[in-house]
């Protein structure tokens, strides 16, 4: 099965936490394609970074109501993935963040 990373990974989220999580436990958090299933995340992570994938945990991570003067809107919901490498494996984009 191909899968093609570039429509299943959408961005990576770099907060104090993922920072923290990247630390201690070794693991990375994405932005990825709210159809994409643990396996297909897990394939495109492996296939893109050159890296063995441990685990996969995702989450749905709902729309917000935001307010500019009078009108209100809702920003879109987005699933969130935190992707656990194997011991010794290190996504080297990362390493100076």
């Amino acid at each position: 099965m191909s899968v093609d990373y570039r429509q299943i990974i959408k961005a990576n989220i770099n907060t104090e936490r993922s920072t923290l999580l990247r630390e201690i436990n070794n693991e990375y958090v994405f932005e990825v394609d709210k159809r994409a299933n643990k396996y297909t995340i897990k394939l495109a992570i492996e296939q893109a970074f050159g890296v063995k994938v441990d685990s996969v945990r995702t989450m749905i991570m709902p729309g917000k109501l935001r307010r500019m003067g009078r009108n209100e809107g809702k920003t879109s919901t987005w699933k969130k993935a935190v992707i656990r490498l194997k011991k010794g494996e290190v996504i080297r984009m990362f390493e100076n963040l």
